[in-house]
């Protein structure tokens, strides 16, 4: 196949992780497939090989492709004619790490969840890694998916918002506001756990989703962090609850707070950004509206495929005509798809790096990871500021 040649086939996704009582593993699959350009042709499921088999069947895996561990499937994966592509990781973060390196060391493309390691250590080898090699790298920070996102990020690139001064971003939720993990939650269970969640809890879970969102629209550089993480659930070994003030290289000061005790909220990421000319507030719950306010001008409303006034970016993200909802899927697809525009383009001859910026990579998940570790470090020290510059952050 020459170069730049269209790949004129789906690409094929080994899953691991995603077995049964999996939420997360479910959704990638569908979010990698949603637009008919991959399908799931290989799995490892589960830690346990029993289970791991016994649920292939979730994901029309014929049973010679599904494995009992990833080692054995990136083995036997490698020797076939019809090898898979990529490798999405949706297992406990404690997992990433290991096969993450091994993938890339075998030449698979890889889509993480996140955050993208267990630590920091982990984050800078994986960086290396995937600089040295020709994959594709991506981390589902999915929320940069929605079309609206990618219009506020837009608008700021373009100067709309003129300089920008501060950024308020959180996500709260409340399912945990009771012990579930000391019961039979699986989901509970492994993200209160400190062997496998790594150095945080809610703040690594979902305290990075609203940090990547603030880094994803601004474009701007943290520099310092001052973090207070806490655990109100009486014998919890993780944080629940934390908010942080971030200092950006231009001056920017930013808010950052996450919350799983908080009765009554489900999943309500925010984020609002004031510039010298105008500020912008989207809402992960109300995903289709971007609010853009002046002072002397009548507040606006955007909304998704709404008008000649979108972006090409935020236009080419829609599906389905405005007033038709989309939300978590579709933009979650957006950046599967985006991955895919850039490991097609290599499986068919062209190594150069991708340019579109519409999909997190293996930096930015380091840049997740910088921020979980001085977040933590911080709050032991009474709320210290700590550096957020890390040589690998540009």
């Amino acid at each position: 196949m020459g170069v730049n040649a269209p790949l004129n086939r789906k690409l094929r996704m080994g899953l691991v992780g995603g077995g049964q009582g999996s939420f997360i593993g479910k959704v990638h699959s569908i979010a990698a497939c949603l637009d008919n350009r991959a399908y799931v042709a290989a799995g490892a499921l589960s830690s346990d090989p029993a289970r791991a088999k016994a649920s292939a069947p979730d994901y029309d895996i014929p049973a010679d492709r599904a494995y009992g561990s990833f080692t054995e499937m990136l083995a036997a994966e490698a020797k076939r004619p019809d090898r898979i592509d990529f490798v999405a990781i949706t297992t406990p973060n404690h997992v990433h790490y290991p096969v993450a390196k091994a993938a890339l060391e075998a030449g698979f493309h890889v889509v993480c969840d996140k955050p993208m390691t267990f630590d920091l250590a982990e984050a800078e080898k994986l960086v290396e890694l995937a600089q040295k090699s020709s994959v594709v790298f991506a981390l589902t920070h999915n929320y940069t998916g929605n079309p609206l996102v990618r219009q506020a990020r837009d608008m700021v690139a373009g100067g709309e918002l003129g300089e920008v001064q501060a950024v308020r971003a959180s996500y709260i939720q409340g399912w945990l506001r009771t012990r579930l993990e000391t019961g039979d939650q699986k989901q509970a269970a492994w993200r209160t756990d400190p062997a496998r969640s790594g150095l945080a809890g809610c703040w690594g879970d979902i305290g990075t989703h609203a940090y990547n969102l603030a880094r994803f629209i601004t474009g701007l550089l943290p520099d310092q962090v001052s973090a207070h993480l806490k655990t109100f659930e009486a014998g919890r070994a993780l944080d629940d609850y934390g908010t942080a003030v971030v200092k950006f290289a231009n001056g920017c000061l930013g808010t950052v707070t996450a919350s799983q005790i908080s009765h009554g909220r489900e999943n309500d990421v925010r984020i609002e950004i004031d510039g010298t000319k105008a500020s912008l507030e989207w809402h992960q719950e109300n995903p289709n509206v971007l609010w853009v306010r002046k002072n002397g001008s009548p507040h606006q409303t955007y909304t998704r495929a709404g008008g000649p006034y979108l972006s090409a970016t935020a236009a080419g993200s829609c599906r389905i005509p405005s007033g038709h909802p989309e939300g978590y899927l579709e933009a979650f697809a957006n950046i599967y798809t985006a991955a895919f525009d850039d490991m097609a383009r290599r499986l068919s001859g062209d190594k150069s790096p991708g340019k579109s910026g519409l999909y997190p990579t293996v930096v930015d998940g380091l840049d997740g990871m910088n921020f979980i570790t001085q977040c933590v470090t911080s709050s032991k020290e009474g709320g210290a500021w700590r550096s957020l510059k890390h040589p690998l952050l540009k």
